[in-house]
């Protein structure tokens, strides 16, 4: 099964086996092996009934995009229907902290001229959670400046929901967070409220964007220090071990919502990214940013650099009838690894592979949809991208999976053969650091 309103990665999986799926980093991603059932980011007009009608879970979010679970068997039905603009699966998510206050000009605008600290404002945080007992996000008179926390990663409990509108995790308001503030024992108030940030990776992050400073007795108060939070705890339903794009668009849903309903502006900081795609805003999440973000008074503060200097990206110009080789050390031990590369549609090039014995695959003709070689015990996937409704960049993937345990160890090249080329601009993309 192949359709052009599923994206590349997605047709790659319906089209490879479960045990190539498992062995990759990316394939089986938003898949669930016990239900045979995929969780989908889906683009579409008009409405959702007859999604609803095979889908047997469906998220609805704020201009025309929904969350949806449906059985593998129906996503080629998915496809055929009218009001389906585009799908694509799940990406996992890693932590992007920013730097923080030190060269962001924070300064300058809480001088006594300004004195902007956040007043009447709301610092949305989407990410590991938050420590919410931490005084630094705490009013004078001890009581929470959190408004709401969802934790996407809890099962509820006896007297606990999610949100309005969504099927997973747990909504604690303000007053429930009081009151787990005001209990006699740590035992008590974690029964109150039992939402961790385990990792403190989303702390770290409120506490740059929000903290008041109370811990340092006011020296290390930050940039909106005397806002309200509203804090989104990724989650993920199957455990895959990161958070995914569908719980990231879904915490950007409802935080977008809470600020329409408690008329508050919002400022909405997003510590979590990856590196898969085009990197020029198509993908269904960023456009569905850019689109939430003409909704209310929002601004979307989202952390970058933290690939730094981990080599997970080469790009360069080739020319007709040119060829580049492109060097990729694959460690011991290392168990697949995948790669992107993008590149205009108007080029043609072909992919050819050659292992740290020199064994060689290709050059594999440009044909679209996907192709299998093994080389020694090595498994290649390789799948040339098909148009999207919203990108004129073409997708080359691949996917390097071992027979057995581990892949080759050693120097693979990957070799880009051109023919006619009309700009020759490519870019290749490692997983993100990490993985």
């Amino acid at each position: 099964m192949t359709s052009q309103k599923l994206e590349n990665l997605l047709n790659l999986a319906l089209n490879s086996a479960e045990d190539e799926r498992e062995k990759s980093l990316n394939l089986n991603v938003g898949y669930d092996p016990l239900d045979r059932e995929w969780d989908l980011i889906i683009k579409y007009s008009v409405n959702l009934d007859r999604v609803r009608k095979i889908a047997s879970k469906v998220t609805e979010l704020q201009n025309e995009y929904a969350v949806i679970r449906i059985t593998e068997s129906r996503i080629d039905i998915l496809s055929g229907i009218p009001e389906v603009e585009y799908v694509e699966k799940p990406k996992r998510l890693f932590f992007q902290a920013a730097e923080g206050r030190r060269v962001s000009c924070i300064n300058a605008v809480q001088d006594t001229r300004l004195s902007l600290y956040g007043q009447g404002i709301l610092v949305a945080i989407i990410d590991s959670g938050i420590d919410y007992a931490n005084i630094d996000f705490r009013n004078a008179d001890g009581s929470t400046r959190i408004r709401y926390l969802w934790d996407q990663s809890l099962n509820p409990a006896d007297g606990e929901t999610a949100p309005v509108g969504y099927s997973i995790g747990v909504e604690y308001t303000k007053g429930q967070i009081d009151e787990a503030l005001n209990a006699q024992t740590v035992s008590e108030q974690r029964r109150l409220v039992r939402s961790q940030d385990i990792s403190g990776h989303g702390t770290a992050v409120a506490g740059v964007a929000a903290g008041n400073g109370s811990n340092s007795g006011g020296r290390y108060a930050v940039v909106a220090m005397q806002s309200e939070l509203i804090v989104v705890k990724l989650g993920n339903p199957i455990q895959e071990g990161f958070p995914r794009t569908t719980e990231l668009m879904m915490g950007i849903d409802y935080i977008i919502r809470k600020a329409l309903e408690l008329r508050m502006p919002v400022a909405v900081n997003i510590s979590f990214g990856n590196t898969y795609g085009g990197h020029d805003g198509t993908t269904l999440l960023e456009r569905y940013i850019d689109d939430v973000s003409n909704i209310w008074k929002s601004v979307f503060c989202i952390g970058t650099g933290n690939e730094a200097a981990s080599a997970g990206h080469t790009s360069g110009r080739i020319i007709s009838e040119g060829e580049e080789t492109i060097q990729l050390a694959i460690q011991s031990r290392q168990s697949s690894i995948s790669i992107q590369i993008w590149k205009e549609y108007t080029d043609q090039i072909e992919i050819s592979i050659i292992n740290p014995s020199g064994v060689r695959v290709g050059p594999v003709p440009e044909i679209l949809g996907p192709h299998r070689f093994r080389i020694g015990q090595t498994e290649i996937l390789l799948y040339y991208g098909e148009p999207s409704p919203y990108s004129i960049s073409q997708e080359i993937y691949i996917d390097l999976l071992p027979v057995e345990s581990y892949l080759t160890e050693g120097i693979w090249r990957i070799v880009l053969s051109a023919g006619k080329i009309v700009t020759g601009q490519y870019e290749m993309w490692l997983p993100s650091d990490n993985v």
